[in-house]
């Protein structure tokens, strides 16, 4: 058995909410480049560790709109997609 704890897994609106918060924070100016890459990449780092509590079907489609609604440039959403294992 592992000596870590069990993670809870991540909700799929919670995921959503947070994209959408880190890309308002950049179109704000809240956050320069360098802080946007730095909260997406331990995002996706979080992700991995905890996992999403959804199907795979289900992540795909709720972040399909993101890309094209400017939340997730098409580069991002497909890092995200690709280190998750989505695609």
């Amino acid at each position: 058995m592992s000596d870590k704890p069990e993670l809870t897994p991540v909700t799929l609106p919670r995921l959503l909410e947070e994209l959408h918060n880190i890309s308002d924070m950049r179109a704000n100016g809240e956050l320069n480049k360098d802080q946007f890459e730095a909260r997406f990449a331990r995002m996706i780092g979080e992700l991995r560790d905890r996992r999403i509590d959804a199907t795979r079907a289900d992540i795909l489609q709720a972040l399909a709109p993101l890309a094209t609604d400017g939340t997730l440039r098409p580069e991002e959403h497909f890092r995200l997609t690709k280190k998750l294992g989505l695609v």
